[in-house]
Formats: structure tokens, C-alpha cells, sequence
């Protein structure tokens, strides 16, 4: 079976069926679990690379992820997300964390297609403003080995995400 044919990727896939968007699949030979190793393999800048970075937050009186969807070439300044949105603390969180929320494994975690308690779920997303820099980015497709085309319009209409400076780089 093809990586491409993983449930996990068939939930990211079916996400962009319910959004309307027919986005370029593409699995990869080498790993892409991190923004440096996307961009390699696809021979783009790293700044086009539209990283899903899942934080908890203390919201609605339990912990709940955060998704920030950052460029490649951005840390996330957690500081900055707090102060210019309504949250008081973003907060790290472990591998756990993340696919308990999401379904997915940390390397390959999706925008889109997110899975809890057996159920379709959006967490609270911000989108990095600098990614409409780009008129192509390239996000994870639920595996550290597939990842889809799209673009910052498309990532904030399919994630509901709020556009976000989420760092001073």
C-alpha cells in the first residue's frame, strides 16, 4: 500500500472533498517531518512550507489544541499569538497531545482532517499572515511522507483560520 492510500491520508483527502478543493497530492521518497526536509525533497524555498504546529490552550474550561499554521521559515512566538488574539497562554505540547486531538502523528500532521473521539474535529487555527507571500505552499497530507499544493487563501477557507502574524522573524 502506498502512503498515499493511509487512512490518515484518506481523512485529510476526504476534508478537501468537503471543502471543494481538488489540491496536488504528492508522496515523497524522503521523510518530511520537518519544514528543512519538505522543502528539500520538494525543491522549494522553506518559507513555503506551511508547518501545523498544535498547541493546548485553556479554553471553555478544559485544555484544548491550538493549530498554528506557520511558514517553514517562522517560529512561532507564542507571546506574540496571545497578545494579539484572545488567549491567555499557548502552551507546548507532546506527541500525545497531538494525536489524541488530531489523529495524526507529529511529522505528518494535516490542517485538515482532523479525528477525535471518532469524530470529524477543526481545532481553534490561526493561519501565519506571511504565507500569502507565497503563490504556492506546501502543508502535510497526514503522513511524514505525503504533502498537497495549496495556498493561503485555500489553507484559511478549508481550516476556518483566522490570518495571524505569529512571529517577529
Amino acid at each position: 500500500m502506498s502512503q498515499t492510500e493511509h487512512s490518515s491520508v484518506a481523512r485529510v483527502k476526504a476534508a478537501f472533498t468537503k471543502a471543494g478543493i481538488e489540491p496536488e497530492v504528492r508522496q515523497l521518497l524522503d521523510t518530511a517531518r520537518t519544514a528543512l526536509d519538505a522543502a528539500n525533497a520538494l525543491s522549494v524555498t522553506v518559507g513555503q512550507i506551511a508547518s501545523s504546529i498544535v498547541f493546548s490552550s485553556d479554553l471553555d474550561g478544559g485544555r484544548v489544541p491550538v493549530l498554528v499554521i506557520t511558514s517553514g521559515r517562522h517560529r512561532v512566538d507564542t507571546d506574540l499569538v496571545c497578545s494579539t488574539t484572545s488567549l491567555t497562554a499557548l502552551h507546548r505540547v507532546d506527541a500525545d497531545f497531538v494525536r489524541t486531538w488530531s489523529g495524526f502523528a507529529i511529522g505528518g500532521v494535516s490542517p485538515v482532517g482532523w479525528a477525535h473521539d471518532g469524530s470529524t474535529y477543526q481545532p481553534l487555527t490561526f493561519v501565519d499572515a506571511s504565507l500569502a507571500e507565497y503563490d504556492e505552499v506546501w502543508a502535510a497530507a497526514g503522513h511524514t511522507h505525503v504533502v498537497f499544493k495549496t495556498n493561503f487563501t485555500e489553507l484559511l477557507t478549508m481550516t476556518g483560520g483566522t490570518a495571524l502574524s505569529v512571529s517577529n522573524d
